[in-house]
């Protein structure tokens, strides 16, 4: 899977699924430049070393990611890959959500997902190909309680996908990742919001078939492939990457 000088755009990339998305495709001998607005970003690229670059960038606001994605340019020479990762969690109902949290949930879930598609095209297109990889969710197909929000704009990003690998086909390829229950910075986060965070732990690991909950890295080789030549038959789809999360009928084993 060598990136040999392709660039890969990761938002969110400084920690969780895009710090590990990071990570890979570094390794895989990607330029990688990570677009986030934690300063944490600074240091995971300084320890990547060569080829890595941090740009402070909140993806929702449309200046910042044109000119992101410029720098991007100026200091590679042009983009060939967008994982499109960033992303926050709340937990509400429809009738307790606030228009503000709606939006914000939209604006960083799904709105930064347009803005850098439509900032990095027009160069992956100069270079005569290129990849989007939209990291959606599980929460696409199945639901939780509370998350009207979030499992809303993940949905959406699977539209989103599909637009994206109709409207540029055959040049650009575009294809949806959707996770289960990753052991990420923001699902620690969201244990901690429990009175009993390992009773909550124990309850992922459970609704798994794998009975364990995934980690970054999983998702981050996943997204590599796909941007990769040996994916190269792969467009337009969403890829669940749950450990069987939501699959079996809810009650009693037995018929």
């Amino acid at each position: 899977m060598s990136f040999t000088n392709k660039t890969a755009i990761i938002t969110g990339g400084a920690k969780g699924i895009g710090g590990a998305c990071s990570r890979v495709f570094h390794r895989e001998n990607a330029n990688v430049v990570l677009l986030d607005t934690d300063p944490i970003g600074q240091a995971l690229a300084e320890e990547l070393g060569e080829r890595a670059l941090f740009i402070r960038c909140d993806v929702s606001k449309e200046f910042e990611v044109k000119a992101a994605m410029e720098k991007a340019v100026s200091t590679f020479g042009g983009i060939d890959i967008l994982v499109n990762n960033a992303g926050i969690q709340r937990y509400s109902t429809v009738t307790e959500t606030s228009e503000e949290e709606w939006d914000l949930v939209m604006n960083v879930n799904l709105k930064s997902a347009f803005l850098c598609a439509k900032h990095a095209i027009p160069f992956m297109q100069k270079r005569g190909s290129g990849v989007v990889i939209n990291v959606a969710s599980v929460q696409a197909f199945i639901s939780q309680q509370n998350v009207a929000p979030y499992t809303t704009s993940k949905t959406a990003l699977l539209g989103l996908t599909r637009s994206i690998a109709v409207d540029y086909a055959p040049q650009i390829r575009c294809m949806a990742v959707c996770p289960g229950t990753i052991d990420t910075p923001m699902l620690r986060d969201a244990f901690a919001l429990s009175p009993d965070p390992a009773a909550v732990y124990q309850e992922c690991v459970d609704m798994h078939l794998v009975k364990r909950i995934g980690l970054p890295e999983e998702v981050g080789e996943l997204c590599a492939y796909l941007a990769s030549d040996k994916a190269a038959f792969f467009t337009g789809q969403a890829i669940r990457i749950d450990g069987g999360l939501g699959i079996t009928i809810a009650g009693s084993k037995k018929a």
